[in-house]
C-alpha cells in the first residue's frame, strides 16, 4: 500500500489535514454567532434587556452554552475527515503548545504557545486550527490548574485566533520573509484581539464592585464603551503587549524553520493523498 500525490507548476500546495464541508461551516458559523454574543452582549443588549437584569449570570449561562457548541463543532470537524494521521498530529502539537504555556504564566503575557500556534493554523488550515486552538487551551488548562468558568470563551477565542491564520492569504505561494512577516503582524494583532475579547467575557463579573471602570447594567452603550476601554488600559493593556511581543519576535526569529518543519511534517503525513494497492508479487 502507498500514498500518492502530485504537485504542479513550481508552486507547492500545502495539504490541508482537515477540509471543511458545509455542516462544519454551519456549525463554526452558530459557535461564532453565539461567541460573538457571549462576548458582546454588554454592547448588543439595550440597558432595558433582561440580560442586563442578569448581569452576573450571564457570563455562566453563555460558558456553559459554549462548552456544548464547541464540542458540537470539534465533533463535526472530525466527522468531515480529521482522520489517524491529523488526530496524531492535533495531539503532538496540543502537547506542545500547552507544555509551552507555563514556562511564562504570570509574567507579563509571555505566553510563547501563541505564535506555534499561529504558525500550525497557517499550515494546517483553518478547520484543523480551530480545534487545534480550542484543544491546547483545555489542554493547557488541565496542566496548569486554569479550569473555570473563562476557559470555555478561552477555547473559542484560541480557535478562532488560529483558524484566522489559516485564512490568511497567499497560503500556497507565499513563502520566505514576506510569509514570516505577515504572520507576524497577524500574531500581533490577533494576541492583542485575544486579550481583548478575553477582556470582554470577564468584565461584566466586575459591576458588583461599584468601579467607574466596571459595567454598569443601568448605563447606555457608549458609557460602558468607555468603561471597558478604561479596564483594558488599566488591568491587561501591559499583558497583552506582552503577549503581542513575543509572539511577533518569536515569529520572526523561529518561524522560518517552524514552518518547514511543519510542511514536511504534513508532506510527510499525506493527509489528501489517494490510497492505492500495489499487486503482491506471486
Amino acid at each position: 500500500m502507498r500514498a500518492t500525490g502530485s504537485t504542479a507548476g513550481g508552486a507547492e500546495r500545502q495539504a490541508k489535514a482537515v477540509r471543511l464541508g458545509p455542516r462544519s461551516l454551519a456549525a463554526l458559523f452558530l459557535v461564532s454567532a453565539v461567541g460573538v454574543a457571549g462576548f458582546g452582549w454588554p454592547f448588543l443588549a439595550p440597558p432595558a434587556s433582561t440580560l442586563n437584569a442578569h448581569a452576573q449570570d450571564a457570563p455562566w449561562l453563555f460558558a456553559g452554552l459554549l462548552v456544548l457548541l464547541v464540542a458540537v463543532v470539534a465533533a463535526t470537524i472530525s466527522e468531515s475527515g480529521l482522520g489517524p494521521k491529523a488526530v496524531a498530529m492535533l495531539g503532538v502539537l496540543a502537547a506542545t503548545g500547552a507544555a509551552l504555556r507555563p514556562i511564562g504564566a504570570g509574567t507579563a503575557g509571555l505566553e510563547p504557545m501563541f505564535f506555534l500556534v499561529v504558525l500550525s493554523g497557517r499550515v494546517l488550515g483553518p478547520g484543523f486550527g480551530f480545534v487545534l486552538g480550542s484543544v491546547t487551551m483545555f489542554a493547557s488548562a488541565l496542566l496548569t490548574g486554569g479550569v473555570g468558568p473563562w476557559l470555555p470563551f478561552q477555547m473559542l477565542a484560541m480557535g478562532w485566533f488560529t483558524m484566522g491564520a489559516g485564512l490568511l492569504p497567499g497560503p500556497h505561494r507565499l513563502r520566505g520573509r514576506a510569509e514570516v512577516w505577515l504572520l507576524a503582524v497577524y500574531g500581533f494583532l490577533a494576541a492583542f484581539a485575544y486579550g481583548t475579547v478575553m477582556n470582554m467575557a470577564g468584565w461584566p463579573f466586575m459591576s458588583a464592585l461599584a468601579s467607574n471602570i466596571s459595567f454598569d447594567p443601568d448605563a447606555p452603550v457608549p458609557a460602558n464603551l468607555a468603561r471597558f476601554l478604561a479596564y483594558c488600559l488599566a488591568t491587561s493593556l501591559g499583558w497583552d503587549l506582552g503577549r503581542a511581543l513575543v509572539t511577533a519576535a518569536l515569529t520572526l526569529a523561529l518561524g522560518a524553520p517552524v514552518l518547514r518543519a511543519l510542511r514536511r511534517a504534513t508532506r510527510r503525513a499525506a493527509f489528501e493523498a489517494p490510497v492505492t494497492f500495489d499487486a503482491s508479487p506471486r
